[in-house]
């Protein structure tokens, strides 16, 4: 006996913005930084709500060659007033990332409020995110300060909607 589809579920009011990011993601990435040698990523993101005033956000990033994990994230996303944008993102290397920004039109521009780490994580000090989404792709550049380098480019994909 197969269960029944759960309802659809309209998104909580002041959300509808972040529909265009409802749904999967899937595709390759390229990531470098001067601490590390340049390297590409699958990567598969998806967004989804159950009707309350977030959105919720995982990312999973593999190795193209043998499918090994490299990277994972989880968090939140929610639009706080107008077009202002709030993320939260904990990340398995025990970072914690509290963003903010603007999402205007097509664009979403996050900065770093607060990133904090535990005792045993690498220094990170800031995170910015530049999201971009047009009809199925998503693409998106991230730049980062981290142990001792200033705020540089760090990773770039480019997704197309799956489901």
């Amino acid at each position: 006996m197969s269960t029944p589809a759960p309802p659809e579920v309209p998104l909580s009011p002041g959300m509808e913005r972040l529909a265009v990011l409802l749904g999967t993601w899937s595709g390759r990435g390229h990531g470098e930084y001067p601490t590390i040698d340049p390297f590409e990523y699958d990567e598969t993101v998806g967004f989804s709500h159950v009707g309350k005033p977030f959105v919720a956000y995982s990312q999973r990033t593999a190795d193209p060659g043998s499918g090994r994990p490299l990277h994972a994230e989880v968090g939140y996303l929610r639009v706080a007033r107008g077009s202002w944008a709030e993320l939260v993102v904990a990340h398995p290397t025990g970072i914690v990332e509290l963003s903010e920004g603007t999402f205007d039109g097509p664009w979403m521009r996050l900065r770093s409020r607060v990133v904090a780490g535990t005792g045993t994580a690498k220094e990170v000090t800031a995170i910015e995110r530049d999201i971009f989404v047009e009809g199925d792709v998503l693409e998106y550049s991230v730049r980062m300060a981290a142990v001792g380098v200033p705020l540089t480019h760090h990773l770039r994909a480019r997704l197309e909607r799956v489901r």
